[in-house]
């Protein structure tokens, strides 16, 4: 992008980065999520490295970056997308051996969303905690009930939203 564009106004440069540079940096996460802290910062040194281009704002640390250019963090979007992914599976249900995924339990004496989510298959100690049913579940059990309880999958979205940026 820096070598075959010349402007380097936010208008042309956020809506390149997001449809040339930034599918490539999510592709397949709730697959592979990256689990080191190394490989976190390897990615998101790309989406700093696309923030710098923005003429104008290069004094500006990158967290203020990315508010002034209406971007998240790739570990936030990161995690929007595990929650999607689970609001969607819960919604639609499991499917074939969906129901060994996740237990959903309901507790109305704890503080949260009152549906809380357990691990349902136990696997290897060692492996387990890479395992998107294993990452999620955290999140999932933290989210305030509006979202949890959305009648949709944008309203989920939205709510979802209001929330990461409450807890982040």
């Amino acid at each position: 992008m820096k070598h075959s564009i010349t402007s380097r106004s936010k208008d042309v440069i956020i809506p390149l980065y997001s449809v040339l540079v930034q599918p490539h940096l999510q592709y397949c996460v709730q697959f592979w999520a990256p689990q080191f802290k190394k490989d976190v910062k390897v990615l998101e040194w790309v989406q700093r490295r696309a923030t710098k281009l923005v003429k104008g704002l290069e004094g500006m640390s990158y967290g203020e970056l990315l508010r002034t250019l209406g971007l998240s963090s790739l570990e936030k979007r990161r995690l929007k997308g595990d929650l999607t992914t689970v609001y969607r599976f819960l919604r639609r249900g499991g499917g074939e051996g969906g129901d060994e995924l996740f237990l959903l339990g309901s507790s109305g004496r704890t503080p949260g969303n009152g549906s809380k989510l357990h691990q349902g298959r136990r696997f290897r100690p060692d492996i387990r905690e890479l395992f998107f049913t294993q990452r999620v579940i955290k999140h999932w059990n933290r989210l305030p009930r509006e979202v949890v309880n959305a009648p949709s999958l944008s309203a989920f979205r939205r709510h979802l939203d209001n929330a990461l940026n409450n807890m982040l």
